[in-house]
């Protein structure tokens, strides 16, 4: 690259913006360009910092890979962005990975030419080490309860001016967004969960964005310039691109206004791009003129989180039959330990710790019927009733259209309201799939409080199975181990119950033709389907899984047991089964041994009667 086309270029980053021409000159000397192809990897995570890297063009995503093989994009690069600063500071390994989504040039500087620029010039690297520290300090203010958001964007200092009703304000120009989700983001600092935790919901707002510029069109109400351009713009949303520049509060006043201004004004700014302007030409893209056309928030925010809700389902439901499936494999390998089962705490009879996972498995598998019909009844929408159900500044024809399109580019079954006054004011849908992540929560509560119970001990306890030891359990206490998996789904499940009173609640709320708390609803929904995933995907792969069972200790239990009294029932009588289970509990005796003692049985009739495969059925019992 030519040196002063690589100067001038350097001159616009903020790393570099306090340095003098011949300084960044000097710099420049010590880079290197490299291009890499579309899919290719800048790093690796967990491999050292040696560069750091500056995009000339192209795009680059940051990943985390989880315990799990799963991918999670923390953000996107693309021109004038860096990465990496770090390693100038420290030669510690990388923490997530960097790849090009398509083909991209980077202007790399190592860190070994930076230290010898430092020995030389510790001018130079003092303005330039002062930088790190702000843009490290202020991508580190984007946290929220699950992880450090790494690669935070920095601002540049670099702004457009805005207007809106309430007056004009400065916008950074490296943000796709504008001047009303700029004043949400400033009002609404609730829960540090923002829009971008949520993809799906993302995608699914550029859905309904797309559908109503493909309707307008029809319509003849918008341009094929325009149209195209919003279109490329919702396609790069739906594909992964510019998420992070949904920055407003799940939780917002506003009844969502405030989330589908986030959507109109990233997609216009976007679609000004594809159009050939600057962001905030608003004059040939408006956010509200035409990517919010024919739309109010009350029909495509509504519209938008069903469609989310459905889709989030989807993978709710797969991690959901992936945790059947471990209970399952686990039903199988202890179909033959015979173990005591109870009521109340008390023993019961014999069964097998197969039929006892087999029950977990059989209740959780329940739960996918009712999820799949709850989540269907987010298929009907109110598309085209704008603000309270009425169709006001939407064209004749125009809600038939958008459903069309929305059917097409979602892939799902959408239908209109019959009643869309009805609909735009309704949140029963919300409150029926609520109840069935409430349901799932509560199941899985129980089974991990049977879990804690069966696995306690190890001397004092029941201790029939062995979960897999996760961490020590004590500060104090040398060798202890918790049940620590278990307890955080437990802990999961009383968000979740939680989090439905919340809808409940909010749902109550609604007042005339609109409910205006339905971002709380939207908010409470996919914290119960994350924790939920999240939970099952944990408590499959750290504890179920893992199980083993102490086989022989389960069935010395069983032949202890006062309980086996009861498989002896029809063999010697009530009568004679209540005086020796009174027996044995005075002498501190096991049944089995009282009857052999009283020989009213042979040992080899008593053990046909206890054999596992006779305990654990209905027998033929002959007539008294």
């Amino acid at each position: 690259m030519d040196l002063k086309i690589l100067v001038d270029f350097l001159k616009k980053i903020e790393l570099f913006r306090d340095l003098e021409d011949n300084e960044i000159e000097l710099i420049s000397t010590k880079t290197d360009v490299i291009t890499y192809e579309a899919h290719k990897h800048v790093f690796k995570e967990n491999t050292d910092r040696e560069y750091l890297y500056i995009i000339h063009d192209g795009e680059v995503e940051l990943y985390k890979s989880t315990p799990f093989g799963e991918e999670k994009r923390l953000s996107f690069f693309s021109k004038y962005d860096f990465l990496a600063e770090g390693s100038l500071l420290d030669d510690s390994p990388h923490s997530t990975s960097a790849r090009a989504l398509l083909k991209t040039t980077v202007i790399r500087i190592s860190r070994d030419n930076f230290i010898n620029i430092a020995k030389e010039h510790p001018e130079i690297a003092l303005k330039i080490f002062g930088h790190i520290a702000r843009i490290m300090s202020r991508r580190m203010r984007q946290t929220n309860a699950r992880t450090v958001n790494l690669s935070a964007q920095y601002e540049s200092g670099r702004t457009r001016t805005e207007h809106d009703l309430l007056g004009d304000r400065d916008v950074p120009s490296e943000y796709y967004y504008g001047v009303q989700t700029l004043r949400a983001v400033e009002n609404f600092n609730i829960s540090g969960v923002t829009l971008n935790f949520y993809p799906v919901l993302i995608q699914a707002l550029a859905m309904v964005k797309m559908a109503a510029a493909k309707a307008n069109f029809d319509l003849g109400i918008l341009t094929e310039p325009l149209t195209n351009a919003i279109t490329q713009a919702c396609s790069e949303i739906i594909n992964g691109r510019l998420h992070r520049h949904f920055a407003v509060d799940m939780i917002q006043g506003g009844a969502g206004t405030s989330t589908n201004m986030n959507a109109n004004e990233v997609i216009a700014n976007r679609a000004l791009e594809i159009l050939g302007y600057e962001r905030g030409e608003y004059k040939y893209c408006h956010p509200n003129n035409h990517v919010n056309l024919s739309q109010s928030t009350n029909d495509a925010y509504p519209t938008a989180i069903k469609i989310a809700i459905h889709n989030a389902n989807k993978k709710l439901v797969e991690v959901l039959v992936d945790l059947i499936a471990s209970f399952r494999a686990k039903a199988a390998e202890f179909a033959g330990v015979l173990k005591m089962g109870r009521t109340q705490l008390q023993d019961a009879v014999p069964m097998t710790l197969g039929q006892e996972f087999e029950a977990y498995a059989v209740t959780l598998e329940e739960e996918i019927l009712r999820l799949n019909l709850n989540a269907n009844l987010f298929l009907e929408v109110n598309m085209g009733a704008t603000a309270i159900g009425t169709g006001i500044n939407a064209a004749p024809g125009y809600s038939k259209k958008v459903i069309s399109h929305l059917r097409k580019i979602t892939g799902l079954d959408i239908k209109l309201a019959e009643n869309l006054v009805e609909a735009t004011q309704d949140t029963g849908a919300f409150i029926m799939f609520s109840s069935a992540t409430k349901r799932l929560a509560v199941k899985l509560s129980k089974i991990c409080n049977d879990l804690r119970l069966l696995s306690s001990g190890p001397r004092t306890g029941i201790n029939e199975i062995n979960l897999p030891p996760m961490q020590p359990g004590s500060s104090i206490m040398p060798g202890k181990v918790n049940p620590v998996i278990p307890e955080v789904v437990n802990q999961i499940a009383f968000k979740v119950i939680g989090n439905d009173l919340t809808v409940t609640l909010a749902a109550e709320a609604g007042q005339l033709e609109l409910n205006v708390m339905e971002p709380v609803i939207v908010q409470s929904i996919f914290e119960s389907i994350e924790m939920l995933k999240n939970g099952m995907t944990v408590l499959r792969y750290k504890c179920i899984d893992g199980i083993t069972a102490n086989t022989d200790h389960c069935r010395n239990l069983v032949l202890n047991s006062i309980g086996i009294i009861t498989a002896l029932n029809p063999y010697l009588g009530y009568e004679t089964s209540t005086r020796l289970a009174k027996e044995a509990l005075q002498k501190n005796m096991g049944v089995y041994e009282l009857v052999l003692q009283n020989n009213l049985l042979s040992k080899k009739e008593l053990d046909k009667i206890l054999a596992p495969e006779n305990m654990i059925k209905p027998q033929k019992i002959k007539r008294k």
